[in-house]
């Protein structure tokens, strides 16, 4: 018969001592890659268990997918920090945790006056098995209508608010960097008829006045 298993027990909380940082249910942190070569991998702590004595801890976690890592691979649009939240879930020795770590929603990231080595964000859900990413849509920008990476330096247009890539708008970064203000070409545009139009209406009413003068 086969001897049942001691039963284990839930932490609230742990303290890795390795790298002593205290770590709990909700925590994203940084965990030993497979390859020494590898970038650390990247979960989230659902839970914590330890046997009855209160050794042997592993943690149960969600993996967190680097672009590069998912069937798609990386693109154009995805940021140097950014994460995908998978389905992929799987249970680790706390001793393979090298430290803790930030995963941040897309607009706080934009927010943060300065990206540290531990910061990171997710804006995509992502199914491991299908390849699929919820939200399956997100904004796009620019003339190249690509979604916003955060790493790279975008123009607004004071107009209709739309970003662009300075590459896109034949300006180079430096120019860009120097801007005190920006109108699309769409808007310079629209500008310049609106102006063309209110100077003609401009004409007539003068002539209309002129003629009516002439009549008395």
């Amino acid at each position: 018969m086969a001897k049942p298993k001691a039963p284990r027990q839930t932490l609230d909380s742990y303290t890795v001592k390795r790298i002593n940082k205290t770590i709990k249910a909700g925590d994203c942190v940084l965990m030993r890659p497979s390859e020494p070569s590898k970038p650390s991998y990247v979960a989230k702590i659902e839970k914590i268990e330890a046997d009855s004595r209160g050794a042997n801890v592993k943690v149960h976690v969600r993996w967190y997918y680097r672009p590069e890592e998912s069937i798609g691979g990386r693109r154009q649009f995805h940021g140097s920090k950014e994460l995908f939240l998978s389905d992929h879930f799987d249970v680790q020795s706390a001793d393979t945790i090298e430290g803790k770590c930030t995963v941040h929603t897309f607009k706080n990231y934009t927010k943060l006056d300065a990206v540290g080595n531990d910061d990171y964000f997710c804006r995509f859900d992502y199914n491991s098995t299908t390849g699929a990413f919820n939200p399956d849509r997100v904004a796009v920008y620019c003339k190249c209508e690509m979604p916003y990476n955060p790493d790279d330096l975008m123009v607004q247009c004071e107009n209709c608010s739309d970003w662009f890539h300075p590459a896109c708008i034949e300006m180079t970064t430096e120019e860009a960097k120097k801007l005190d203000h920006f109108y699309c070409e769409s808007c310079s545009s629209e500008g310049q008829k609106k102006l063309q139009n209110s100077q003609s209406t401009s004409k007539v009413a003068e002539t209309k006045v002129d003629t009516k003068r002439r009549r008395r």
